[in-house]
């Protein structure tokens, strides 16, 4: 079984979901595109790309620099690709982040489907389900996290992560607001994706305990080693990071090795797909540590996300980015996650979810393909 066809459609989208801070004068418009791979058995491996930037760039990278890899081997040299990939992002140029997942996750793909597997029995099932935390977007209304914790609880949700947009003071207060909302029993969560100082998030930590919340997320960017150690070791409280770290298994190993986070994170579309989440997890189990699963902001590889934790012991949750509506594009149906908040991993074969191809078809700007010559 060999790849002969390489496909991308490119669906452009007039919408952003983040706030102008964030956004900052750059166009984000959320594009996405679409990857298919097809095999000389006629197997299709497909997955999606975040292309919020750019999604001109993410196809033309596929195109020019990753389809020559591609076309023509067997889906199962996965780990080979996965390498040889690494060495071009090395030496050629430096992929978007986002780049290198959703090739990998192809043909993981078509390899589950060709064994006639669901993907997380294909790698090796550990369980079915996982618990799901909503996890919201940045809101200029500090009430609004109130009201969106509130919502996904009486939906069964028993789980919630606010991304309050700081300072550091309101931010303090917006999780004090969500506790005293929500009662005592449901699990708390924070990600400020802050830049907060050193003495801010040791505030924010030390106030994060008394509020019994599950971890504080991202308070530095991912680079600031020294300040995630001190943090780490002046809290009670788990810290969670790594989203962001490039070199995904030997990045995140520099942040283990200096004790810069109780929590590591890794997903499909940011840590080179299904390999390099399962090294990452794999690497965080060996110096017992969790790996929180972080999501893709796409529902399709949302699922990807799911049978990997369904296929690893060290996840305890499932993040589940809301509203789901802005981000189940360009997936048929929603995510399986049943009335008490649990979400149930794909029995199908490979991934076990279907793509709208007739909404693709219609949004699509670009669709390339590239065959292999005969």
């Amino acid at each position: 079984m060999k790849i002969i066809k390489f496909e991308t459609w490119w669906l452009k989208r007039d919408k952003c979901l983040f706030d102008q801070k964030r956004k900052g004068k750059s166009n984000m418009d959320w594009d996405v595109v679409v990857l298919k791979l097809t095999t000389d058995t006629g197997t299709e491996g497909i997955a999606t790309a975040l292309a919020a930037r750019s999604g001109q760039v993410t196809e033309s990278y596929l195109h020019d620099n990753i389809a020559p890899v591609v076309l023509g081997r067997s889906p199962y040299d996965r780990e080979k690709i996965w390498h040889e990939l690494w060495n071009i992002d090395r030496h050629l140029t430096f992929f978007p982040v986002y780049l290198p997942g959703p090739v990998d996750v192809a043909l993981w793909d078509i390899c589950a489907k060709a064994a006639g597997l669901p993907l997380y029995k294909y790698i090796g099932a550990y369980r079915t389900q996982l618990p799901v935390y909503a996890s919201g977007l940045f809101h200029e209304d500090p009430e609004e996290y109130v009201r969106e914790a509130l919502y996904y609880q009486s939906k069964g949700i028993n789980c919630y992560k606010a991304h309050p947009s700081g300072p550091y003071e309101l931010d303090m207060k917006i999780h004090e607001n969500i506790r005293n909302a929500v009662g005592p029993d449901m699990k708390l969560m924070s990600d400020p994706v802050a830049e907060y100082t050193l003495e801010e998030a040791i505030k924010v930590g030390r106030h994060l305990e008394k509020l019994n919340y599950e971890w504080l997320e991202e308070p530095f960017r991912d680079f600031e080693l020294d300040k995630y150690s001190r943090l780490c070791a002046a809290l009670d409280l788990p810290v969670a990071a790594t989203e962001t770290t490039r070199g995904c298994h030997w990045g995140v190993a520099q942040v283990i090795n200096q004790k810069a986070a109780d929590i590591v994170r890794a997903d499909v579309s940011w840590k080179c797909g299904i390999t390099g989440t399962l090294k990452i997890a794999h690497l965080a189990e060996s110096f017992g540590m969790q790996c929180e699963i972080h999501t893709t902001t796409m529902n399709y590889m949302d699922l990807v996300n799911l049978h990997v934790s369904c296929a690893i012991r060290n996840c305890k949750y499932f993040e589940y980015f809301v509203p789901e509506e802005d981000f189940s594009f360009p997936m048929k149906g929603l995510l399986p996650i049943d009335e008490q908040g649990v979400i149930k991993v794909p029995e199908g074969p490979g991934v076990g979810a279907e793509l709208d191809w007739e909404l693709i078809e219609k949004l699509s700007v670009s669709h390339r393909a590239e065959v292999l010559e005969a």
